[in-house]
């Protein structure tokens, strides 16, 4: 018997049931692992919206200061939108439920609200609250020095 064939012999594979196993295995790890970065990127990506609403209120307190005339952020509940001054017109991810708390005199209709900033830096003051899921931030600004402040409050 020639060396070669015997060697062809002994070889052994993989079964299709072995690969077939193997391909669920690979799978199913890799839909945990998608599960888990997903919930990670909605997390982030919701963490960015409230962080470009900060912006957007800082922006808008600057403008007021630097113009010397009031400025206000609008925003619209229903629409899940805000507006600064001079901006466009932005719409937030529609996983995110919003809520603003702020000065009676700052009511524009039922579901839309302001936060206005005046030349020296004070505000009106308010809180927009952002909601995703169990998770929630407070977009807080103290209506003394017009600060605005980010911070999760949801587990």
């Amino acid at each position: 018997m020639h060396p070669m064939a015997r060697s062809r012999t002994n070889a052994r594979g993989f079964t299709l049931i072995e690969i077939v196993v193997a391909v669920a295995l690979v799978a199913v790890v890799l839909g945990f692992v998608a599960m888990a970065s997903s919930g990670r990127l909605q997390r982030a990506a919701m963490s960015h919206a409230g962080q470009d609403l900060v912006a957007a209120l800082r922006y808008t307190r600057g403008q007021a200061i630097v113009s010397g005339d009031e400025q206000r952020l609008e925003i619209d509940v229903e629409k899940q939108t805000y507006h600064a001054p001079k901006r466009k017109e932005i719409e937030l991810p529609r996983e995110l439920k919003l809520s603003v708390l702020t000065a009676a005199q700052e009511q524009i209709s039922e579901t839309s609200a302001a936060i206005r900033f005046f030349p020296d830096g004070s505000s009106t003051g308010g809180r927009v609250r952002l909601t995703a899921g169990e998770r929630q931030w407070d977009v807080e600004v103290a209506w003394l020095t017009g600060e605005v402040r980010l911070r999760e409050v949801g587990p």
